[in-house]
């Protein structure tokens, strides 16, 4: 388990097994890719990122990733796998959320997409284009690039 700052002070606890914190996740992140592109919404408030979101009373956490994914961006999966945990914590609040891999299958446009401006397909080192002014607070945090790292050993 690592254990670092974000960028808002909070620390934050990342696993990638299940069920490594006493407290559940109701929210789920999901990392999604079409082809060889990032799949990202445009949060209307923070810019972009990866779909997510909280999960809903008798929900999966696979259903609601797949939920949160169609919501804010169009997109239906061909798979779902599990990559781990994270933990967010400050002086008043702690929440998990759950990290899945997805691989999409298509994108359908939507006259709603919640809170969120829909999707937006990036291509390149998304390591690196996170960091601009456009992207997220959430797309800068260490977690992005320790789940991105893992997709990537993982599948190649």
């Amino acid at each position: 388990m690592e254990t670092f700052k974000d960028v808002n002070g909070s620390t934050v606890k990342l696993s990638f097994t299940k069920n490594a914190f006493t407290q559940k996740p109701e929210h789920v992140l999901v990392i999604c890719q079409l082809y060889k592109q990032w799949l990202l919404t445009k949060h209307k408030q923070r810019g972009l990122e990866f779909p997510g979101g909280k999960r809903e009373a008798g929900e999966a956490l696979e259903e609601a990733a797949t939920r949160e994914v169609y919501e804010e961006t169009g997109a239906t999966l061909n798979s779902l796998d599990f990559i781990g945990e994270y933990q967010v914590s400050d002086d008043q609040n702690s929440f998990v959320k759950a990290i899945f891999y997805g691989e999409v299958e298509s994108i359908h446009p939507k006259s709603d997409y919640f809170e969120t401006n829909g999707p937006v397909l990036v291509s390149g080192d998304l390591l690196t284009l996170r960091m601009q002014d456009s992207y997220s607070f959430i797309m800068q945090d260490r977690v992005i690039e320790k789940v991105m790292n893992k997709i990537q050993e993982k599948n190649g």
